[in-house]
């Protein structure tokens, strides 16, 4: 297989990143895995020819951000969950904040969680109170 990647790459490098410029899915690199085999994504198979296997409870991260980076010093072997908070994603986002919308602090005492979400219960007290001084003066 090595050889095959050696002469079939089709890659540059950029900025220090080694840069699949193959046909693609989604940004990552695709390679044809032989005859019979498929084709399987270029940074997976560079890092295993280089490397070695990749566990099925992992998955590659590019160090770089960079989907089409197939350079082994750019890719790490992550759990899903740690691919995930790494990236540059709306979970990612919503994991690394501190507070609420309102500022309070997403700490012990003022975090609860509802539908797997964090929330705040400072904010929560708050719109009770409102909901019932609202109901309260309707006539209701």
């Amino acid at each position: 297989m090595g050889d095959r990647i050696g002469a079939k790459s089709a890659f540059t490098i950029d900025d220090g990143c080694w840069l699949w410029t193959a046909p693609g899915n989604d940004g990552y690199g695709r390679i044809k895995l032989g005859r019979g085999k498929g084709v399987g994504y270029a940074h997976r198979v560079i890092y295993e020819a280089l490397r070695g296997p990749i566990p099925d409870e992992l998955q590659i991260d590019h160090l770089c951000r960079r989907r089409a980076c197939v350079r082994p010093s750019h890719l790490e072997l992550t759990s899903h969950r740690e691919n995930t908070l790494r990236g540059l994603n709306f979970i990612a986002d919503n994991a690394s904040k501190t507070a609420c919308l309102k500022g309070h602090l997403f700490d012990e005492a003022n975090t609860y969680r509802h539908a797997g979400r964090r929330a705040c219960r400072t904010c929560k007290r708050q719109n009770l109170r409102n909901f019932r001084k609202r109901r309260n003066t309707s006539g209701v």
